[in-house]
C-alpha cells in the first residue's frame, strides 16, 4: 500500500500490522502535515500541524485525538507553522513554530518562537526571534531544551529555558 503524503497517524498492532490510527486534518482544505505527536497528561493524543504554505499566520492548530482515535477536536488554535509540541508535568502546553507567518513570502521563513498555552487558556510567548528551530522537550529539571539553528551545520545550538509553573 503506498502511503506517501498521506498525512496520517499509523499504529503498530500487536500482529506486526500497521493501521490508520487517524487522519488529522483542518477544515479550510489546505494541506495540513502532522508534525509532532505526543500523549498528552491525560493519555490522549496531541497533535500539531504544519499548514501548507504559504504559512499563514494563525491558522495551524494543536489537534486532540481520543486514546483510542475516535474523536478529533481541536484543542488549541491561532498558530502558525508547528514544527512541535511538548507538556510540562502542570499539563501546560508548548509550541515551538518554524515561521513567523507569511506572506509576503519569505520574510518571517525561519524565524520561530516558542509559546506557552497554560491549562484553562492563558498563552504567552516565552522565547521569540529563533532562527529555524526544530524541536522542543521538557526535561525531567522541568526546564524547556529546544533546538535553534537547525539549518546551520555549525552553529547549530540546544537552548535551555528555565520554566516557571503556569500562573
Amino acid at each position: 500500500v503506498d502511503i506517501t503524503g498521506a498525512n496520517a497517524l499509523f499504529e503498530n498492532l500487536a500482529n506486526r500490522q500497521t493501521s490508520v490510527f487517524a487522519v488529522p486534518t483542518i477544515p479550510d482544505g489546505r494541506d495540513s502535515v502532522p508534525t509532532t505527536v505526543v500523549e498528552g497528561p491525560d493519555g490522549a493524543v496531541y497533535v500539531g500541524l504544519l499548514t501548507g504554505g504559504p504559512f499563514w499566520a494563525g491558522t495551524a492548530p494543536v489537534l486532540r485525538i481520543a486514546s483510542d482515535g475516535s474523536s478529533i477536536e481541536t484543542y488549541a488554535a491561532g498558530f502558525t507553522a508547528i514544527i512541535d509540541i511538548a507538556f510540562d508535568a502542570g499539563g501546560a502546553l508548548y509550541v515551538l513554530e518554524a515561521i513567523r507567518g507569511v506572506p509576503p513570502f519569505p520574510p518571517g521563513f525561519g524565524q520561530g518562537r516558542l509559546v506557552r498555552q497554560c491549562p484553562g487558556g492563558a498563552r504567552s510567548d516565552l522565547l521569540t526571534g529563533l532562527t529555524f528551530p526544530g524541536g522542543v522537550a521538557i526535561g525531567p529539571d522541568g526546564a524547556a531544551y529546544l533546538t535553534n539553528r537547525g539549518t546551520s551545520p555549525s552553529d547549530g545550538e540546544v537552548l535551555r529555558l528555565p520554566l516557571t509553573p503556569c500562573p
